[in-house]
């Protein structure tokens, strides 16, 4: 009975957490974000202070996390101008195409054509410009709120270790520092990860649309590399699209799924083939649950939380390890089986 009540008082507490996180995302969201970045760069940190003052330490570690996010900022947009001027200038091979597969469709029954012009209309066009720029101004005002909170908790790192040392038992407080530690020891882990299978699916996605003269290929590389740090949604998107300018471009259904088929193999291979073997047990997860987290983070906080998804779900679980009796929890989502 007793554990009854406690599978549901946690059931209740996951559910509030995810309600306040999406209510509140306006305030939730930036602190995550520093929190993760801060578990990424704290190293670097701590080894500046050992040869620099400490206000040098930090002015330098938070320079190098700009100039990474700033270049990978720069690669996409790059990657999505040279792809939006290649569109601009073959706008009548895009529409030929468009009629073309419109037409066949319609010999299906499937409207597809009507349905578009009904609703691609001047009004809608200015909304979704509308939307965009608030996005963009949304998203300058939110990054400049997680570079406040990243440079305040670079500084107040020690000091929270400390507090948290004297403000419980020694035993709750070895398990929580020891889970802290253990969490950014996997982000950092994760991100290696991730930044290997970026560059190996940027590399093979450039060689590849090169080999078939696919337009844009250096465009189409960056954008994999870039994109591949969304899970899924990333890897859909760089699938995908590549297919439909195939189909443009070359005017054949049968070049648009060569490509989709090969962008495909080299999504499979890496994803499901070289990530494990450079992630190792380290960040060991169920798929299902990997895809879980993907999916409600990004319905909670949008693509931000496509991207923050895996990271959650990493510390969660790396928490719940470090306590007995969460550590079912652990276990239970773990991407293989435990014995003891």
């Amino acid at each position: 009975m007793a554990e009854t009540a406690n599978t549901a008082g946690a059931a209740l507490l996951i559910f509030l957490t995810l309600v306040a996180a999406h209510v509140g995302q306006t305030v939730v969201e930036p602190i995550v974000f520093a929190i993760f970045i801060i578990a990424l760069i704290f190293p670097l940190e701590t080894t500046l202070e050992r040869r620099l003052p400490r206000w040098a330490a930090l002015a330098l570690t938070v320079t190098a996390a700009l100039a990474v996010i700033v270049t990978l900022s720069s690669l996409m947009v790059w990657g999505g101008g040279e792809l939006v001027d290649w569109f601009a200038r073959n706008l009548d091979r895009v529409r030929a195409s468009f009629e073309a597969s419109t037409k066949w469709l319609e010999t299906h029954d499937i409207f597809v054509g009507a349905l578009i012009t009904e609703h691609a209309n001047a009004a809608w066009m200015l909304g979704v410009i509308r939307a965009a720029a608030t996005r963009i101004n949304v998203l300058a005002g939110f990054a400049l709120v997680v570079f406040i909170y990243v440079v305040m908790g670079l500084a107040e790192t020690s000091t929270l270790r400390k507090n948290i040392a004297a403000a419980t038992n020694d035993e709750t407080a070895q398990r929580l520092l020891s889970a802290a530690a253990h969490i950014a020891k996997k982000f950092r882990r994760y991100m290696l990860v991730r930044t290997a299978a970026s560059l190996a699916t940027g590399a093979l996605v450039f060689l590849f649309a090169l080999a078939i003269g696919l337009e844009g290929a250096a465009a189409w590389g960056v954008l994999s590399f870039a994109l591949n740090y969304l899970p899924y949604i990333g890897s859909l998107v760089v699938t995908v699209l590549p297919a439909l300018f195939a189909y443009v471009q070359f005017d054949s259904a049968q070049a648009a799924l060569l490509v989709l088929g090969a962008l495909c193999v080299i999504q499979l291979v890496i994803g499901s083939g070289l990530e494990p073997v450079f992630s190792g047990t380290a960040l060991a997860m169920s798929p299902t649950v990997v895809v879980f987290a993907v999916l409600l983070w990004t319905f909670l906080w949008g693509l931000p939380g496509a991207f923050i998804g895996v990271p959650i779900a990493i510390a969660a679980l790396t928490m719940c390890e470090h306590f007995p009796s969460t550590r079912w929890i652990a276990r239970i989502a773990a991407g293989e089986a435990h014995s003891d």
